[in-house]
């Protein structure tokens, strides 16, 4: 008979748990939005398997009406020695669940050399 209660008494403490819960998330969609962090793990994941190439780093993190906007630099071609490896950056889409809408190579460098663009304040 204990065990029966026990049960119940989980059961309706449960349900009070789950009502609370769906309270909040219907006042604040955002709450259903993944973190940044979660973002950034699924971005590097998902580029990582559409691509074969492994993600080294993200450069730029931006969120958009959309859901959100990466640039991500990709290991493309490993050389000896390592500055002379090739590298990518790439611009990758996410919708606001973090799902990859879509992405491009927008670069391609050496890993020793410095960005032309960037440098000298232009």
């Amino acid at each position: 008979m204990s065990n029966t209660r026990n049960t119940q008494e989980s059961q309706s403490s449960q349900k009070a748990q789950d009502s609370q819960n769906s309270g909040k998330s219907t006042d604040n969609a955002a709450d259903d939005r993944p973190s940044p962090m979660e973002v950034l793990r699924q971005a590097r994941s998902q580029l990582a398997e559409l691509t074969g190439m492994t993600a080294e780093s993200v450069s730029s993190f931006e969120q958009t009406e959309q859901g959100w906007a990466l640039e991500v630099e990709v290991l493309e071609l490993e050389r000896v020695p390592d500055t002379m490896s090739l590298m990518a950056s790439y611009q990758v889409e996410l919708d606001a669940q973090g799902q990859l809408t879509g992405y491009r190579r927008v670069r391609r460098y050496e890993r020793g050399r410095s960005d032309p663009r960037r440098t000298g304040g232009h």
